[in-house]
This record gives C-alpha cells, structure tokens and sequence, in this order.
C-alpha cells in the first residue's frame, strides 16, 4: 500500500493535482504542510495536517512543517468572513516556540532517512523588500487569476470587503512552496480544502519560474454528525497544551464522540489499521451502549498527544464518576473533573482537631440533602461515600486528614450526586 492508498481508505484525501498518485508510488517526496501561529498552541483541528505529515515520514518521505512566523503577522482570508487581528513579531515568535515542542512528539527529527524539518517562513520573507515582492512574485500573477480564487471572491463581495494585506497573502504562501522547492527540494503541499487557491498558486509559481512541476493534495475540513466545526467545544477550542486544555477534558473530548463520527474519526485521528478499526466499526453497530470504539479513540488520542502515564490517568478519571479509585489522582485532578459539580467552603478551624461529625458535614456544608434528617437516613442506609469510600459509621467524623491533599473532600450520594467541599 502507498501513502495514497493509505490516505485514500482513510477518507483523507478531498482533492489532489493528477500526478500526485503516482508521484507518491514512484519517488521519494518532500512534502510541506504550513502551521499557523495565532496562537502558542496547536488545537485539535491542526490534528489532521500534523497527522498527514507523520503518516507521510513513515512511508519514507520527508516531512517538513512549516510555521508562518512571516505569513502569520499577515493573517490568512480562506474560510474568514473578516480579517483577524495582526500579531505582533513578539507573539509570532512565542508561538511558534509552544507549536515546535507540540510537533516533535508526531514527527522524527532524528531520522537517519528522511529527518522532519521545522522552518519559520519569517526566515525568507522577513528579509524580502516590497521591491523584490513585487518583482519576483507579483509578476507572475495577475489580479483576475487571484480574484478568482473562492476565499478571494467570497471575501471581496462581502460587507467587510478584503485588505491589500490579506490580499497578498495568496502570493506570500506561494512564494514559500517556491523556497522550499529550491531549498529542499519540496515537490508536495498538503494542506485543508480551504486551502486548494493557495496551494495551485504556489505549483503555479514553480512552473512559471522553473518549468518544474510541483503538486498538491488536500484534505477535507472536519466537521461533526452536527455539521459544525470540529474542535469546537462549548468552553471554546480543545488545544493540545495540557495548561488550556488539561489531559482529562482532551480525553473526554474524544470519548463523547457521536456514534456517526468515530469511525472517522479512528481513521483521521489513530494509528490504528483497518482490520482493527472495521473490528470496532462492528462494534458500534452491535453494541453500541459499550462505547468501545470512542474509549479507543480516546485514549489512543490522549496517549499520543500527552504520553501513556496522562492517558492511563484520564482512564482512571473517568472511572472515578462511577464510584472507581481516586487515591492516586491529585486534587487539581478531582476540581477538573468535578468542575461543573456543587461545591461548598469549610475553614480548617471549623472542622477542629477532632474532626466535624460527617451528619453536620452532609446536612449542613453540602447539597446533598435538604434537612438532618435525610442526611441521618442516608447514613443509616449506607448511602454516602466520602472520596469514593463507603461511610460505615454515622457518628463518624471528618477531618482535614481526610482531605485530599488537605484540600478537598468529594461526597457522593446514591451513583450520581456529587458534592465537593472545598478546605480554606
């Protein structure tokens, strides 16, 4: 099997110029995908460009990640309905720094073969005067060629209409593919369907200059059963920086995947091969209430980005909503997990040397129950946990010993009703 085929059975592949195929099957490519440095992470949607380059290197191609430190200060129009907010070269270059480490956990850098590249197209384009620009670059395009390009077009007959800035753009990226096919040899841009007007540009500049022929291929853009974005979330985006979006919330993400996507998904996002992945698409058909392909999903995605140990921890997370183990899991832990449950203040003092009765805990610090005597029933009846350990005695009493971390306590009545006391 090529690296087309590969593409091709995973539903990857939305468009590509006609050698691409056979140039994939015949030769070894060079190929680029480009990072956009809006920010110091990347977020789930930058998943399939980043898992395109990795599947390209262990077919035995060179990948090369490009980050727009140069093009990133202009800003993008395809698939905006206004211009963003320009960066400044202090923040390009801070993100870039977070989005390198993120990709080095995808691609070898160290490969006696076919090594990946990271390369910051501020590097030629932040030398280049508007003089060269215009003489190098702008020559070999026309402004009808460029206004009917659809992120072009679609911009244009806006309310908002489209800058000379952003207007360029098309002509900065192409001049990239130009770069790397002079200094690397780079035949090959991957890229989102968005990106198709870009990437032609690009192939067309290396024909105009060099006669050479240079191709892309393009991937669709991601969308949920729902028809929205992917990566969208209610909090906002899912990013792969663990401070934005911490390991547990990336893990759920992927495990509340809807039965119609995660077969898709398995095939964007894994590494896993179609024997194991028609395995789970059978599963989903015959038993669907075991969720087990979105738990694959999920940690198979979480291992990757966060490391086994992070991924074995989400696992055990998740558990711990049904009554599972939480002695090895830390405070900040349990608050993100518990994020969206009811939670109350006890001062440390007020639960004395001694400990406070767990009845005066449960019936007045949490809204567990609404009077004592439901707290008392729910004791008598062995229905309360504290830390997912049963509460044997009702003249039991609580102290900040009990507290995880001396910080916490999570009281759970019945499977479901949580309720987190918090130690002040």
């Amino acid at each position: 099997m090529t690296l087309f085929d590969e593409l091709k059975w995973r539903g990857l592949i939305y468009d590509a110029m006609p050698e691409v195929e056979d140039r994939l099957a015949k030769e070894k490519v060079t190929a680029y995908v480009g990072f956009d440095p809006t920010a110091a992470s990347l977020h789930v949607g930058s998943l399939l460009p980043t898992m395109a380059l990795a599947r390209l290197q262990r077919f035995g191609h060179t990948p090369i990640a490009v980050v727009g430190g140069g093009t990133g200060l202009i800003g993008d129009p395809s698939g905006k309905t206004q211009e963003r907010l320009l960066l400044t070269a202090e923040q390009v270059e801070e993100n870039i720094a977070g989005i390198r480490e993120q990709l080095s956990r995808f691609l070898d850098f160290e490969s006696k073969d076919n090594p990946a590249t990271i390369v910051n197209n501020h590097d030629w384009l932040g030398s280049m005067s508007f003089i060269d620009f215009l003489r190098d670059v702008g020559k070999h395009f026309t402004v009808n060629y460029m206004l009917a390009k659809e992120s072009v077009k679609r911009r244009v007959t806006s309310e908002e209409g489209i800058s000379f800035t952003e207007f360029s753009y098309m002509l900065l990226q192409a001049y990239d593919f130009l770069v790397l096919f002079d200094r690397y040899n780079c035949t090959l841009q991957l890229g989102g369907s968005d990106q198709w007007g870009n990437i032609v540009a690009g192939a067309e500049l290396v024909r105009r200059v060099h006669g050479e022929r240079a191709s892309g291929l393009v991937m669709p853009l991601v969308t949920n059963s729902a028809g929205t974005k992917f990566g969208k979330t209610e909090s906002g985006a899912v990013w792969l920086d663990r401070n934005l979006t911490s390991p547990y919330r990336f893990y759920q993400f992927w495990l509340n995947t809807d039965d119609r996507d995660v077969v898709d998904y398995l095939k964007f996002f894994t590494w896993l091969n179609r024997d194991e992945i028609g395995a789970l698409e059978a599963e989903v058909h015959e038993n669907p209430g075991r969720r087990e392909a979105q738990r694959q999903l999920a940690y198979s995605v979480t291992e990757m980005v966060h490391g086994a140990e992070e991924a074995n921890k989400a696992v055990r997370a998740a558990g711990v909503l049904f009554g599972g183990d939480m002695s090895d899991l830390s405070a900040d832990d349990l608050l993100d997990i518990f994020d969206e449950v009811p939670s109350s203040e006890v001062s440390r003092e007020g639960l004395a040397a001694d400990g406070m009765p767990v009845l005066d805990l449960v019936a007045d610090h949490t809204a567990l129950v609404s009077s004592r005597g439901e707290a008392r029933r729910l004791l008598r009846g062995g229905g309360l946990r504290i830390n997912n350990v049963p509460v044997a005695d009702e003249s039991q009493r609580v102290g900040p010993e009990d507290a995880i971390e001396g910080r916490l306590l999570v009281l759970r009545k019945g499977k479901k009703s949580y309720h987190i006391v918090r130690l002040n």
